[in-house]
């Protein structure tokens, strides 16, 4: 598997990287589009493809070094790869990296959420989704993709859910509608972005989910609904959630790549791009 992005040796040294990005390639419990397992490969492939200099930030973050590491391998069950994820994620947060997820379908990011509750008490979960993730079990798994914010529930209640536009009626008990902010009430709403920010605690968490995105930007995923936000509108989310609270993480997960349509990868990675970009110029 190649790394994050066509750097010289230099500026993917993991010893002295400010940024380590984790794939995890694993589709063990998707229900509908299969592939995501081969999400991370698409990504970093499509990182070679970059330009390294951000017009926006008018930043090139590679320079703070971004390593890739060996993938998360372990798939003998969602379980193991959870524990193995969390493991992998709290040597990244010992040693002093920025952690960057990427997968694969939803539920690598368990493992995630533990390790960041663990070094954050008071951590708040950011997701943007299409879906809401909140079922307590389903196909006979607690650990399914369908479950993910249910898992980070059982972490904080800090968590706000954004462009959420398909849900069950059984996970209706899971999710305060307070902190959910559907896709369609937000369409025609100008402070949605400031509400979002103002909920949110000092240290966050950003778990990304590409469905988020309407598949008029991204259709290359497993489980596409319409109706989903723009580019730009993440984009400008993210911006301001780094500028008002520190982030702490990112996952972006459940591209399903298409061989015959690149656009959907590039997009994955120019976002862990703009991303890393907007949060190291923030810093400066």
């Amino acid at each position: 598997m190649r790394k994050f992005g066509d750097f010289s040796d230099e500026h993917t040294c993991y010893k002295t990287a400010e940024i380590a990005i984790l794939p995890v390639p694993y589709d063990g419990t998707s229900t509908w589009i299969k592939g995501a397992d081969k999400g991370p490969e698409a990504l970093l492939n499509a990182s070679y493809n970059l330009e390294f200099y951000d017009i926006e930030t008018q930043t090139e973050v590679f320079e703070r070094g971004i390593a890739t590491l060996d993938p998360v391998v372990e798939a003998s069950s969602p379980e193991a790869m959870s524990r193995e994820v969390e493991r992998r994620m709290e040597q990244i947060l010992d040693d002093g990296k920025f952690p960057v997820l990427i997968g694969g379908e939803h539920s690598v990011s368990i493992g995630a959420f533990r390790a960041m509750a663990r070094r954050y008490p008071n951590i708040s979960f950011l997701q943007l989704d299409a879906h809401s993730d909140m079922r307590d079990e389903y196909e006979g798994s607690s650990h399914n993709h369908a479950c993910v914010m249910a898992r980070a529930k059982e972490l904080t209640s800090n968590i706000t859910q954004v462009g959420i536009r398909s849900s069950a009626r059984e996970e209706q008990h899971n999710i305060d509608p307070k902190r959910t902010f559907y896709a369609h009430q937000i369409a025609n709403d100008a402070t949605w972005m400031e509400r979002v920010s103002a909920q949110l605690s000092d240290e966050v968490y950003i778990t990304i989910d590409l469905d988020v995105l309407d598949p008029a930007y991204l259709p290359s995923t497993g489980t596409p609904e319409p109706g989903g936000l723009s580019y730009r509108e993440v984009l400008n989310l993210l911006r301001r959630v780094i500028r008002e609270h520190k982030v702490v993480g990112l996952d972006v997960v459940e591209l399903c790549p298409n061989p015959h349509a690149k656009a959907s990868d590039f997009l994955a990675a120019k976002l862990v791009y703009q991303f890393l970009s907007e949060l190291y110029a923030s810093r400066e």
